[in-house]
């Protein structure tokens, strides 16, 4: 009877110790199909914003090759119109009607690729000269907007007209002028060059921007001169109420923006330009959903292999829950992916730098029950000044780019192998260096302080209008440091110091 009794106390004692272990298996498999899914999740949007960036710094360099174009388009037009009006200025308005000068007019335009025309207006809007082989009779251009420009206007620029149709050729047109003025500094005529918007569509051609990609020139104003693909009346409609030129070039003559279409209703990543000679802007936008289309496809795949994998795992678990007596194996698997999961859990995701829970862990080897250091500490706290006007400003995102670049800026002074970079909370940082004296400690502070102010990341809600951090520092001799917890306390108080004197600076804890 009491063997029995004994038997089975030993098969319920058997029972609870395989508890915790089947409890633990199930919830190790939930564990992994849940970091599996977290990972590849995290992967996928990662990837999804690398392809983004790259379609950002194509649109980019998109707007930056036809900004050159564009001017190169523009000078080389401006150069006969101008060498023409010096002429008639020297030669007088009346060498504008000579043979002479139609056959240098007719030359000149067949030189330039992109001239259509050449012209001269006297003073009333008559022709009195033309690169084209005949003139229509009691031809003027006296109602047209760049005559009437030059006429009201003592410029010496040149001036971009809005497009128009040419009405020798019936084609469309930009037209570039100038005004001519007589020895006595009065309005005597005007000379024109007529640009063929072909020759921006024939060059808008060579780029590869997708079925639903766009190119635009516009005038400064947002009056559209050219785009591809062309809309209906497109031309000479306004695109000044989009958000492109409404916020981004108000602020920034060039950059990179993701905004929906004010005539497509398209959401696109543009590159924009404002020209550097001449009041044109130009545009080049990709979709972002033909961005992405490539980078679908990859998620459903990759989200199709990680729901089979995630199946097999509570497959694979479910057997495990089964089999527990063949569970060694599973047990070193878990202890394996417990260690994983501790050093993930010591670092700080967004910064890369330690997190507080391991700078808590390295300071209690530091200061083990009380017992004095055996060596010189300090520590340096960081933080970011008027983070929350940052953040307000730009957004989140930015706020924690710019966390990143800090970060970036503590790492890439740090050159022993001792010293650890913690992230200690928010936009709060600290630097611990084991073997180090105050003064190097500054020292150190000072270089981090200067690296992030040659970063030069704007922020308008600082004086200094760039990202600026504030230091407090504290160090203590071997066997002299306080307890733990004053140790931070310190380091925290000389940071107050330093906020509390204007920011930008770093602080060195005083004992009074």
């Amino acid at each position: 009877m009491r063997q029995v009794e004994a038997t089975d106390f030993d098969a319920r004692h058997r029972r609870l110790k395989r508890m915790p272990v089947l409890w633990l298996t199930g919830f190790f498999t939930v564990l992994v199909c849940f970091s599996i899914t977290s990972i590849t999740l995290w992967q996928l949007r990662q990837t999804r914003t690398h392809e983004l960036e790259i379609a950002e710094t194509t649109a980019a360099n998109l707007s930056r090759s036809m900004a050159q174009q564009a001017d190169d388009t523009f000078d080389q037009a401006d150069i006969p119109v101008a060498g023409i009006v010096e002429r008639l200025y020297y030669d007088g308005f009346g060498a504008a009607s000579s043979s002479r000068m139609h056959e240098y007019l007719r030359i000149t335009a067949a030189s330039v690729e992109q001239i259509q025309g050449l012209f001269i207006y006297d003073k009333d809007g008559n022709w009195a000269a033309t690169s084209l082989s005949h003139a229509p009779s009691n031809a003027n251009n006296a109602d047209r907007e760049y005559f009437q420009f030059h006429k009201a206007i003592d410029s010496t620029l040149p001036h971009i007209g809005q497009a128009i149709r040419s009405r020798s050729t019936g084609d469309w047109i930009i037209p570039l002028s100038r005004r001519v003025n007589d020895s006595a500094g009065h309005f005597a005529g005007v000379v024109l060059a007529t640009i063929e918007l072909a020759y921006f569509d024939r060059f808008f051609d060579r780029f590869d921007i997708g079925q639903r990609g766009v190119i635009t020139l516009a005038m400064a104003d947002g009056i559209v001169l050219a785009r591809r693909p062309a809309l209906e009346n497109v031309r000479g409609a306004s695109i000044a109420d989009g958000e492109l030129f409404r916020k981004y070039l108000k602020e920034r003559y060039e950059g990179t923006a993701t905004v929906r279409s004010i005539l497509d209703q398209e959401m696109r990543i543009y590159g924009y330009k404002r020209l550097d000679r001449y009041p044109l802007v130009v545009l080049a936008g990709l979709s972002e959903q033909e961005v992405l289309d490539e980078w679908r496809q990859y998620a459903w795949r990759s989200l199709a292999i990680i729901v089979c994998v995630v199946v097999a795992n509570l497959l694979f678990g479910v057997l495990l829950f089964q089999q527990i007596r063949f569970g060694l194996n599973a047990e070193s698997q878990l202890r394996i992916a417990s260690h994983s999961l501790e050093k993930l859990a010591l670092q700080d995701g967004l910064t890369g730098l330690a997190n507080r829970r391991h700078f808590q862990e390295i300071l209690g080897l530091e200061f083990p029950n009380g017992l004095p250091n055996l060596h010189p500490l300090s520590l340096i706290m960081i933080d970011i000044d008027f983070f929350k006007s940052y953040n307000d400003n730009y957004g989140h995102v930015a706020g924690d780019k710019c966390i990143v670049a800090v970060a970036e800026c503590i790492r890439g002074n740090l050159n022993r192998t001792g010293d650890l970079a913690v992230r200690y909370g928010g936009e709060e940082m600290a630097v611990f260096l084991p073997y180090s004296d105050a003064q190097g400690a500054f020292a150190l502070a000072e270089r981090i302080r200067v690296a992030v102010l040659t970063r030069g990341l704007e922020h308008q809600g600082n004086p200094n209008g760039i990202v600026s951090i504030s230091l407090g520092v504290y160090g203590c001799s071997a066997q002299e440091c306080p307890t733990m917890e004053e140790f931070v306390e310190r380091a925290d108080a000389a940071l107050y110091m330093a906020k509390h004197d204007g920011r930008n600076r770093t602080a060195l804890w005083q004992s009074a």
